[in-house]
């Protein structure tokens, strides 16, 4: 498991790293001023931060209980940014519209367009993080075509 200050680092890089890309490229997507995404974004990030850093450590628990390590291969780590952006537009949706003065209908699309941005930055944001800062004594993924090799030697 990472140590407090670790989920700490990945979460202040991912939420600062997120912002300055975000805000930005959201301001010429949808047309409104770089200072309203930027409040967006920033509300987002407190929310987001405080979301990432519970919901790592749920994740990270269940799957050591449901796979006895931490290593994440491509497919677990798609299913993890779709959980974590799932349970964000449950809680962005209303807010962004009642800031921003839009329709429910309208933050939805803003939310999925927004929630596919972080999901891909997220995906490569973790991969990244965990090649930069491994996790210690991470058990290896191994295909089930090796670990059928190994049991038939």
């Amino acid at each position: 498991m990472r140590t407090t200050a670790d989920r700490i680092r990945h979460t202040i890089g991912f939420e600062v790293i997120g912002l300055i890309t975000f805000a930005p490229l959201a301001s010429l997507v949808f047309g409104y001023e770089l200072h309203q995404m930027g409040i967006v974004g920033a509300v987002a990030a407190l929310i987001a931060a405080t979301w990432n850093f519970i919901y790592n450590i749920m994740f990270d628990r269940a799957m050591l209980r449901f796979t006895g390590q931490l290593k994440k291969s491509a497919a677990i780590r798609v299913l993890h940014a779709i959980l974590f952006e799932g349970g964000l537009l449950i809680v962005f949706l209303p807010s962004v519209a009642w800031y921003l003065g839009i329709g429910l209908w309208d933050a939805f699309i803003m939310d999925i367009a927004v929630a596919g941005y972080y999901m891909v930055y997220a995906f490569f944001y973790n991969w990244a993080y965990d090649a930069v800062f491994p996790i210690p004594n991470a058990t290896p993924i191994k295909s089930s075509a090796t670990q059928d090799c190994q049991a038939a030697n």
